[in-house]
């Protein structure tokens, strides 16, 4: 005659952490199937059935329902000291991490193969160093280059600037300036050659060169709109042609706070002598090496992404028109920016 599979009873508490390992998002998959196995067993399902619900052996669901009846919840946990045991320890490892952090005075990182080298007495190949730099995310011969503002009113003017877009004065607008320089107009020797399926969109390397242009921006931060001009140029005379435009643009019965970042030119006499003879308008620069809290450097990105990367131009001319023609488009459906700044800390 059969034995009969040990009967379970759950208590309440039992009951909820075994769900929740099954719910769970980053529950690993054998907890959460030996939690699913354990409550089958508790609703009275036979080692046949819960074999056929999960999937598994008979040997599995035989041993994780004995586990679970003698030691509850502990039991499902693997026990200590299983799998392989580790050909290099602790101080090995911590060898392999030394030597690979070291520099040269030219500030040239070691290779995979050159610590492998560096440590052959301790018998580790190179392909167990490249393992364990893995492990630990461990990449040396990565750089991540980041800017540090030293402005002693970063407080003061990240705050202001932050103020504008989430709680702008009454009956204001607030509008984020700045110019993307030196725009190259770029010909191809050879046209390219279109997509295929199996092939990629090929591109001569050769090119031509058709001149620059600078494009001057302004976004309106509350409703996404650009007013945009191209110029030659990017001095003081330029940058007061483009706040002549912004005045005309704007309703004359509004506000106008302008904010801009620390680039010379936006802060010449002329420009200041222009604002004091336009009231409406206010100044607003963000600290310095914090051009991120500009908003429009945000367009930039999109347009950078959407029509500077790929294109292709016979003249400046036909540059200076697709950049505005691409803002125009734009403006048919543009919205204001779910702006936000976490904070987060470079990695580790």
């Amino acid at each position: 005659m059969p034995r009969r599979a040990p009967v379970i009873e759950l208590s309440a508490m039992e009951r909820r952490e075994l769900e929740r390992l099954t719910r769970g998002g980053t529950t690993p998959q054998q907890m959460a199937m030996r939690a699913r196995l354990v409550l089958l067993a508790a609703d009275g399902r036979s080692n046949q059935e819960i074999q056929a619900a999960l999937g598994v052996t008979k040997n599995v669901v035989t041993v994780w329902r004995t586990r679970f009846r003698w030691q509850r919840l502990e039991g499902l946990k693997d026990r200590a000291g299983r799998g392989r045991k580790r050909t290099y320890g602790h101080d090995e490892r911590l060898a392999v991490i030394a030597r690979s952090c070291e520099t040269s005075v030219a500030g040239r990182v070691p290779t995979v193969r050159e610590i492998a080298q560096a440590l052959a007495p301790l018998g580790i190949s190179k392909s167990t160093v490249g393992r364990m730099m893995r492990a630990i995310d461990l990449r040396p011969n990565k750089v991540q280059s980041w800017l540090t503002s030293r402005d002693p009113e970063f407080e003061r003017k990240a705050a202001e600037v932050c103020g504008l877009y989430l709680n702008p004065p009454a009956n204001a607008l607030v509008i984020s300036v700045d110019e993307k320089t030196n725009i190259q107009a770029l010909g191809r020797v050879v046209p390219d050659k279109p997509a295929r399926p199996g092939s990629a969109r090929k591109r001569d390397f050769e090119y031509v060169r058709h001149g620059t242009a600078s494009l001057f921006a302004a976004l309106v931060v509350h409703s996404g709109e650009v007013i945009a001009d191209v110029k030659e140029h990017t001095t003081r005379v330029e940058f007061i042609e483009f706040l002549d435009e912004i005045n005309r643009r704007c309703p004359q019965d509004r506000m106008v706070h302008v904010i801009t970042d620390n680039l010379a030119v936006h802060k010449t006499p002329e420009v200041k002598a222009w604002f004091a003879h336009h009231a409406r308008f206010h100044m607003h620069h963000t600290p310095t090496h914090a051009s991120w809290l500009n908003q429009v450097e945000l367009f930039f990105s999109i347009y950078a992404r959407q029509f500077l990367k790929d294109g292709i131009f016979a003249s400046k001319q036909e540059l200076i028109d697709g950049i505005l023609a691409y803002i125009a488009r734009y403006n048919e459906t543009s919205k204001p920016f779910r702006w936000t700044y976490d904070a987060d800390p470079l990695r580790a």
